[in-house]
């Protein structure tokens, strides 16, 4: 069920720049998903026009960064906001930064992709980047609904999911790791997978940034770096 956190104030222009920050941090946020989205498929079919759209668009995303960024410091000047309004702005500036950061890790994912597919790609590996991306996009996904619903139980899932996926990520990386020992011919394209799958890991942790945004958003509480323990005994308490 969607929360409504922020105060309503006699001031009907207040409420409408505190929504329209918030919605255009989530069409940046849509945006952003789209390149994540678009990097992983551009990687597993080798499609190097869509990997070249994907380094294009970061342009935007970061244009969008900085143009809400601006909007959310002029709401802090010009309204001074408290309580749950200035936590609701800070959120909102503190997402901006990680996802204009996922936008730098999907363009890497693109850049790989074109070199991997310059050098002939492998022929394995690839199933490490579909399912440690599906899991990635998932979690990109849930963390900007927790933010839209104000969701804070979905947040600390997003958060416990992040540890599994670093799991997966070691996991992964160890064995690709001894494929190039099997196989050094294939060092190059393996190289080009490692730095992909780090990339998602770092997408990742950006969406645990995320739904820590949010449970200080809702919550009242300052998450980071705190154990999921910690979280979740903010969240359920």
């Amino acid at each position: 069920m969607e929360k409504d956190i922020h105060s309503h104030h006699i001031s009907q222009q207040f409420n409408a720049e505190l929504d329209d920050a918030k919605t255009r941090m989530l069409e940046m946020g849509g945006l952003v998903e789209k390149q994540v989205r678009d990097a992983i498929s551009a990687f597993m079919n080798l499609d190097s026009g869509l990997a070249e759209e994907v380094a294009r668009r970061d342009n935007k995303v970061n244009n969008l960064e900085v143009e809400i960024d601006e909007e959310c410091t002029l709401i802090l000047a010009r309204r001074q906001p408290a309580a749950s309004d200035l936590r609701l702005v800070l959120a909102i500036s503190k997402t901006l930064n990680d996802l204009e950061r996922m936008g730098d890790e999907a363009s890497k994912i693109a850049k790989h992709s074109i070199a991997l597919a310059n050098e002939g790609g492998v022929s394995r590996s690839y199933l490490e980047i579909r399912h440690i991306g599906d899991h990635v996009g998932s979690m990109v996904r849930d963390a900007l609904d927790a933010f839209a619903r104000f969701d804070s139980p979905l947040a600390l899932r997003v958060a416990q999911e992040d540890k599994a996926v670093d799991t997966e990520y070691g996991t992964a990386m160890r064995s690709l790791v001894t494929y190039m020992i099997e196989d050094p011919r294939s060092i190059g394209s393996i190289l080009n997978i490692m730095w992909s799958l780090r990339s998602l890991e770092r997408i990742g942790d950006h969406a645990r940034n995320i739904a820590e945004h949010v449970i200080y958003l809702v919550e009242g509480k300052d998450v980071r770096h705190a154990a999921l323990e910690e979280m979740e005994a903010e969240v359920k308490g």
